[in-house]
């Protein structure tokens, strides 16, 4: 390679900045050393003997330490994530229709295909008039994001289960961006990953208030999931919410981007959080004028930094947001927005650099 292109390169490509962090984040050092003592003791802890007793105490150990760390005072039932955790209670809640958001998860629409899907207002917020009239029936099952993974707004959860409960309902919150950041909202059900807040990619849990609100379907966690449990992943998990500061990210990291969201409105971009009911400030969706999200998502990538075009679980196809279909955003601005999500080792001096490349490709 030439000293030319060598130049270039480097200029092109420095180290790399990762602001993805609502798709996956970083292990933190904490959960990898709990791992590593799981890999240490591999017994099955439903075994009777010592090994598998010894499993068990820490496995039961590590429950309640997640417990703790969520406030939750019900149960928690281990899963593989958050896909799991949402069609296990979308399956076996033993309650009647079930009524979801237009804004919610793949992972929470897939599971449950047949839903009623309830819009949303032009703020993200699901309309408390809509839900009223939609839980007017037999006991119905409530999904609702606490935080929405491609714009974050935050859902005013205590509202919807006031709602919900008047009606005789249940809610179940999808807390797989809040989890580790924010309290555990009301709710009678609750998702969580662990890979969103440092932990391992492969745990997560479904919160339960009382195990009488799910139908038993399995032989592990007292009857109600299939399949050995992770004692690594679920160490890791609880190692990672123990390590989760608050606030999450210090609000001097996240400077640059206030100060990026009137440059943009200057520049004639579309910083939504400002449409937003309840933004929250770990996850940003930016319209830049004059480029399309895709483009945008490339030359970001050239210039080492790692974003994203919505949801991790469906940004691989490149097409327009439909959440920001569901808020009835212009077609234009959806078409150039990306999302921005920082995380628990995110620096000052990264999301300064993002800001200096947003700004000379918006051609500040």
């Amino acid at each position: 390679m030439s000293p030319k292109s060598q130049s270039f390169r480097a200029r092109i490509i420095p180290d790399r900045i990762y602001l993805d962090h609502a798709a996956t984040t970083p292990l933190r050092p904490e959960a990898r050393a709990a791992m590593e003592e799981g890999f240490a003791l591999w017994a099955n802890p439903s075994s009777p003997h010592a090994e598998g007793r010894k499993a068990r105490s820490l496995l039961e150990d590590a429950r309640e330490r997640v417990k703790v760390a969520l406030g939750w005072d019900g149960e928690v039932i281990f899963t593989s994530g958050a896909s799991e955790a949402a069609a296990l209670a979308l399956h076996h809640a033993n309650a009647g229709a079930r009524l979801v958001s237009t804004v919610e998860h793949d992972c929470v629409l897939q599971a449950a295909p047949d839903a009623e899907r309830l819009p949303v207002c032009s703020d993200g917020s699901l309309d408390p008039e809509v839900l009223t009239e939609a839980v007017e029936r037999e006991r119905p099952l409530v999904a609702v994001q606490q935080i929405n993974s491609e714009t974050g707004n935050r859902q005013d959860l205590s509202a919807i289960a006031g709602i919900a409960h008047q009606a005789g309902g249940l809610v179940l919150a999808d807390c797989a961006q809040g989890a580790g950041r924010y309290a555990t909202p009301r709710c009678d059900m609750a998702i969580v990953s662990a890979h969103k807040f440092g932990g391992p990619i492969g745990i997560g849990a479904l919160l339960v208030e009382d195990y009488a609100m799910l139908a038993p379907s399995g032989g592990q966690e007292r009857g109600y999931r299939r399949g050995t449990e992770n004692l690594p992943g679920v160490l890791g998990m609880a190692a990672a919410l123990a390590a989760c500061s608050d606030p999450y990210v210090a609000p001097e990291v996240l400077e640059p981007l206030d100060a990026l969201a009137e440059e943009c409105r200057k520049l004639g971009g579309t910083w939504l959080s400002d449409r937003l009911s309840d933004p929250t400030p770990y996850i940003r969706a930016i319209a830049m004028p004059s480029m399309s999200a895709t483009a945008q998502v490339m030359r970001f990538d050239m210039a080492g930094i790692a974003v994203s075009q919505g949801s991790a679980c469906s940004s691989g196809t490149m097409k327009t947001s439909r959440v920001l279909e569901a808020m009835q955003v212009e077609p234009e601005v959806a078409a150039n927005t990306i999302r921005v999500s920082v995380g628990w080792n995110t620096t000052r001096a990264e999301v300064e650099r993002f800001r200096e490349v947003w700004l000379d490709l918006a051609g500040a």
